[in-house]
């Protein structure tokens, strides 16, 4: 059986991806105290019709003193013949005041002696332990509520490989994301954005490629870049990591490290890899 615990911040969107699970066919069950976590599993897989895909959503609505012993509750479940994943989803706190100042939901950290910023600082420290061993972390600050689905269905519930990878661009003007493990700094390349006729264009487009090709420092980068993925992602899936994301950051994420992602996912996907391609800049 495998059991994905789902956790995150209130906010960013763990019941969007919690019912993108249950679509695909996994029993979901939400806000379930931690401690019955490993009597859950115990129970389910000694049904007659046990459910091969589990998923449980955890979040700071727990007591604090649960929240604390989850490392032990891990390593209880991690005991049990379980297949045990931990997906956490992330926002900026900007974002998060901006949501709930959007839907006027009450943060169910705050109250009369508590502001809704204090109760989202608060939170990110109860829930500390939980990202810190997450196999996954999703930066929700920039993805609507479609793209946040597609890319749990994507990444999480049609995963069907050892190792889930995704390359993706971003603007460093924009800040680094929060959930990239590998981070490629693009930006010592020529850069397009000061030739008037490609600045609308992006990595795209074959004239910007063209534009970067022209410039030898593009190849190398480009072929430094792919030879550290190409060694080196087989001993991350060789070592239980489950998901890798992959970051190429330009200035402004739009041309030299849209280029970049996209050849190295071709190239990657030449060599059999199986990855997803997301643009932050341009996908929104």
């Amino acid at each position: 059986m495998k059991l994905t615990i789902l956790s995150g911040r209130s906010g960013s969107g763990k019941t969007t991806a919690l019912q993108a699970l249950e679509d695909h066919g996994y029993y979901c069950v939400d806000n379930l105290p931690l401690g019955l976590l490993p009597t859950l599993a115990a129970q389910l897989q000694n049904e007659d019709h046990a459910p091969q895909r589990v998923a449980v959503g955890v979040d700071a609505r727990n007591l604090p003193r649960q929240l604390l012993a989850f490392n032990r509750i891990i390593e209880e479940l991690r005991q049990q013949p379980l297949d045990t994943e931990i997906i956490f989803l992330e926002a900026e706190p900007a974002t998060l005041l901006k949501r709930f100042s959007a839907t006027r939901r009450r943060h169910p950290l705050s109250g009369d002696e508590r502001t809704l910023a204090d109760a989202i600082e608060l939170e990110a420290k109860l829930l500390a332990d939980i990202r810190q061993l997450a196999d996954l972390v999703i930066d929700t600050s920039n993805l609507d509520v479609h793209t946040l689905r597609n890319m749990i269905r994507q990444r999480v519930a049609r995963r069907d490989v050892r190792l889930s990878l995704l390359i993706q661009s971003f603007g460093y003007k924009n800040g680094l994301p929060h959930d990239a493990d590998l981070v490629f700094d693009v930006r010592a390349l020529p850069n397009p954005h000061w030739q008037g006729d490609l600045r609308p264009l992006t990595g795209r487009d074959e004239k910007v490629a063209e534009f970067l090709r022209g410039h030898p420092e593009s190849g190398t980068m480009l072929d430094d870049i792919f030879h550290f993925l190409d060694r080196w992602l087989p001993a991350y899936g060789a070592n239980d990591r489950s998901y890798v994301t992959v970051a190429v950051g330009c200035t402004g994420g739009r041309h030299r490290s849209v280029y970049i992602t996209e050849q190295l996912a071709h190239r990657l996907r030449e060599k059999g890899v199986p990855l997803h391609v997301r643009h932050r800049e341009l996908d929104g």
